[in-house]
C-alpha cells in the first residue's frame, strides 16, 4: 500500500526539485564552487566589471587551481579527472557569479589544456599541464582572426618550415624550426597568458602550436572599450615572424578537427554556464518583485509580474534539464557536435531572454550594477556570439536534421 509523503514546502528557485538529480559527490562539487564564488568573487565582481579588469588575476587563477577547477575534466598531469556533470555544475556556479570568471576557467581548461592533453606530445603535456592545472601558469587559445570568425578555414595566420634554425627538438616533427606570422582576435586571457595554443595554416593544412608568450615577436595588446565581458581579459595576438622549434607543433592532429573538437568542449560548458547567469538574474528579479511596493502592494502580486516570473522559471528549468541530459550523455557515451549545438544555442538564447525579462521586473534599477542583471545581460550578448554564433549552431542542427549543409 502506498503511503503518501508529507508535502515539502516548495522551493521557488527549484520547483521541479532538480537538485534531487545530483549525487552527493556532485552536490559537494557544486557547493564548493558556490562557496568559493560567494566568498572570493561576489563582493568584488560589480566593481571589476565597472573598472574593466579583474584585480590580481594571477592570484585568482592560482586559487581556482587549488580548488581543482582548471582542466578538472581531464585525467592525469595534475588534473582532477572529474565527470562532465561535475564540470558543468562548476561552470554554472562560476557563471552565476560572472561570465568572465567562467570564461577564464573554460578557456584554460577546455581550450588550451584540452588541446595539449588531446593532441600534444608527452613533452608538451609534462611541461605545461601541471602548471596550468595548478593555476601557476595561464593559457589562451588562438583561433579567431580579425577577418575569420565563423569560417576558421579562411585563416591567414601561417606557419612555415625554416631548416636553418637551431631546433631543440629531436622528435618526428624536428625537421627545422617553424616561423609563425599572423593575427588572432578576441582572445580570452591573451594579455596575461604564459602559453598560447595557436592554430595556423601550413603546407600540410591547419596545425596547432604551443607558443610560450615570451617568444620574441609575440605580443598580446589588450582590447579596450568593451561593454560586455568586462571582468575578463580579451586581447589580440600578434605573431611577427616568431620562431619556434619543431617540437612546438601539436603532433597528434591535422586540420580543423583539432580546434573544432576543442570548441565543442568549451561549448558544452557554456550550455551549463548560461543557466548560471540566468539563475542569478531570475533570483534577483524574484527577490526584487517581493520587496518592491507599488500601488500599496508588492509587484509580485500583480498578474503581469507573475507571468514574467513564471516564464523565466520555465525556461530556466528547461535549460538546466537540457544541460543535465547533455552531461549525463557525455559521461555515458560522449556527445555529437549537433548535440552540443542544441545546448549552446538553446541555453544562451534562453538565458539572454531571462535576463532581459528580469531587467523589466527591476525597472530602472535593472540597469544598475547594484544588481547583477544588466551585467549578466551584457555578458550574454557576447556568449551568444562566441564559440559559434546563433547562425552557425542553427545550421549545424539543420544539417543534422536534413542531411544538407547550408553553410555556403
Amino acid at each position: 500500500m502506498h503511503t503518501p509523503h508529507s508535502p515539502r514546502p516548495a522551493d521557488p528557485l527549484d520547483l521541479l526539485e532538480l537538485d534531487s538529480m545530483l549525487t552527493p559527490d556532485e552536490r559537494a562539487v557544486r557547493d564548493a564552487v558556490r562557496t568559493f564564488c560567494d566568498r572570493r568573487v561576489e563582493p568584488h565582481i560589480a566593481e571589476w566589471f565597472e573598472q574593466g579588469e579583474i584585480e590580481d588575476i594571477r592570484g585568482l587563477t592560482k586559487e581556482l587551481g587549488e580548488l581543482g577547477l582548471l582542466g578538472m575534466h581531464l585525467e592525469g598531469y595534475g588534473c582532477a579527472g572529474m565527470s562532465a556533470v561535475d564540470y558543468g555544475l562548476a561552470c554554472l556556479e562560476l557563471e552565476a557569479t560572472d561570465s568572465g570568471l567562467r570564461s577564464l576557467v573554460s578557456v584554460q581548461g577546455s581550450l588550451a589544456m584540452y588541446a595539449i592533453h588531446a593532441f600534444g606530445s608527452e613533452e608538451q603535456k609534462t611541461e605545461w599541464l601541471p602548471r596550468l592545472a595548478a593555476g601557476t601558469a595561464i593559457g589562451c587559445f588562438g583561433l579567431t582572426e580579425p577577418d575569420s570568425g565563423s569560417d576558421p578555414g579562411s585563416m591567414r595566420t601561417t606557419a612555415r618550415r625554416d631548416g636553418g634554425g637551431t631546433s631543440r627538438s629531436s622528435g618526428a616533427e624536428s625537421g627545422g624550426d617553424w616561423i609563425l606570422d599572423g593575427r588572432k582576435m578576441w582572445i580570452t586571457n591573451g594579455s596575461v597568458a604564459d602559453v598560447a595554443v595557436v592554430w595556423a595554416l601550413t603546407e600540410d593544412g591547419v596545425r596547432g602550436f604551443v607558443v610560450p608568450t615570451d617568444t620574441p615577436g609575440f605580443s598580446a595588446p589588450a582590447i579596450k572599450h568593451k561593454m560586455s565581458l568586462r571582468a575578463s581579459v580579451t586581447s589580440e595576438l600578434v605573431l611577427d615572424s616568431i620562431r619556434l622549434p619543431g617540437s612546438a607543433v601539436l603532433p597528434e592532429v591535422r586540420g580543423l578537427r583539432g580546434p573544432l573538437s576543442c570548441l565543442n568542449e568549451a561549448r558544452y560548458g557554456i550550455a551549463w554556464g548560461a543557466m548560471g547567469a540566468a539563475r542569478s538574474s531570475f533570483r534577483a528579479a524574484l527577490a526584487y518583485a517581493g520587496d518592491r511596493i507599488q500601488f500599496g502592494r508588492p509587484i509580485s502580486s500583480f498578474q503581469l509580474t507573475q507571468a514574467k516570473l513564471t516564464d523565466m522559471a520555465l525556461e530556466l528549468a528547461k535549460g538546466t534539464l537540457l544541460a543535465f541530459h547533455l552531461g549525463r550523455t557525455k559521461d555515458d557515451r560522449g556527445l555529437h557536435p549537433e548535440q552540443v549545438s542544441y545546448g549552446k544555442l538553446n541555453n544562451t538564447r534562453a538565458a539572454l531572454d531571462i535576463c532581459r525579462t528580469a531587467r523589466t521586473v527591476l525597472g530602472a534599477n535593472g540597469i544598475s550594477l547594484e544588481y547583477p542583471v544588466i551585467r549578466h545581460a551584457n555578458n550574454l550578448e557576447s556568449i551568444l556570439t562566441y564559440e559559434g554564433t546563433v547562425e552557425m549552431h542553427t545550421l549545424m542542427i539543420g544539417q543534422a536534421l536534413t542531411g544538407q549543409a547550408a553553410f555556403r
